[in-house]
């Protein structure tokens, strides 16, 4: 994939990145499988954003995990919300709300190929890796040049999380899932001028306060 062009900044822009918090339904492969947040979810949520102020826009995802809460937020704090399809999560296609455990006796050698290549194993009917990162870093492309000079909040899901966490890490597509990414976990990318291309840095990463 050719890395992206980016616009010239000329103001700090903060971006703090909010994965949604535990979702109906127990922990599998949701992927775009539209299930809403539980109710200890909504609480983890309201729990790690209460001490943070400052946000001048919400941006989410548009599926309900994470654009029922960024509605609340947004209505509380008097901020503008817009939904964005870039950052939905990676479509699993065939193996959408199964668990690896169904999975490895259902189709056992395609997802130990998955979890082995990624780049290179595809989900049934799912999303290349490939193609997921072009989509996400198209949106963060333009949130940057929308956004420029502002503090602003995503409300987004782990994999989003973690292909924006590596682009400004500069780490490996293959490395991706070394990054832990909990439910309801607030981390914070600071974009600052350049004269020739986007300088970015992670300022912290995994906040939470919901244990």
């Amino acid at each position: 994939m050719p890395k992206p062009v980016f616009p010239r900044v000329t103001e700090t822009t903060i971006i703090d990145l909010l994965r949604h918090g535990e979702v109906a339904g127990g922990q599998c492969y949701r992927g775009q499988q539209d299930d809403p947040l539980t109710a200890k979810g909504r609480q983890q949520l309201h729990t790690v954003t209460k001490p943070y102020s400052g946000w001048q826009s919400v941006i989410s995802s548009p599926l309900q995990r994470c654009a029922s809460f960024a509605t609340e937020l947004a209505q509380d704090r008097e901020i503008p919300l817009k939904t964005e399809a870039a950052f939905s999560e990676i479509a699993f296609g065939e193996w959408e709300g199964k668990t690896a455990e169904e999975l490895l006796k259902t189709d056992g050698e395609k997802i130990k190929s998955y979890w082995d290549n990624p780049v290179a194993v595809t989900p049934p009917g799912g999303e290349r890796l490939l193609d997921f990162q072009q989509r996400v870093l198209c949106g963060w492309q333009d949130l940057i040049a929308q956004y420029r000079g502002r503090h602003i909040v995503v409300v987004t899901h782990a994999g989003v999380i973690r292909m924006i966490l590596s682009h400004v890490l500069d780490m490996p597509i293959t490395a991706l899932f070394r990054l832990q990414v909990e439910l309801a976990s607030l981390s914070r990318i600071q974009v600052e001028p350049s004269d020739n291309e986007i300088w970015s840095r992670l300022v912290f990463h995994g906040v939470t306060d919901h244990a």
